[in-house]
């Protein structure tokens, strides 16, 4: 097939391009190593290990206002205390860096370079 914008399974790179690929259809086979499936109505029996556990989002929110808005903070609250932080192991933790975040340093900058 000749894929171009707007067709499912191809995303356009630049403007006016196509691409040739190769297609199946709705053809399942053993030899397919995944499948992209969306669940679009959930029946009344669960899906074991699918639909019967309820997982935790990974990742937090990256951006201070919505790092706020998830939080119900104030302006004068400290966002960095509020970052959501996940368990590498024991000893260490990862968070993302902070965007957005009005801090004296970037004041400055701002006043120095009007």
């Amino acid at each position: 097939l000749l894929f171009k914008k707007g067709m499912s399974c191809f995303r356009e790179r630049r403007k006016g391009c196509r691409k040739r690929k190769s297609v199946r259809g709705c053809v399942v086979g053993p030899d397919l190593a995944t499948l992209s499936l969306v669940i679009s109505k959930k029946g009344e029996a669960e899906i074991p290990g699918l639909t019967d556990d309820q997982r935790p989002r990974r990742l937090g929110p990256k951006r201070a206002s919505n790092i706020r808005k998830l939080f119900n903070l104030e302006k004068k609250d400290d966002v960095r205390n509020f970052v959501v932080r996940r368990e590498l192991n024991e000893k260490k933790k990862k968070a993302p860096k902070i965007q957005r975040l009005v801090t004296p340093a970037m004041l400055q900058r701002k006043r120095y370079f009007r």
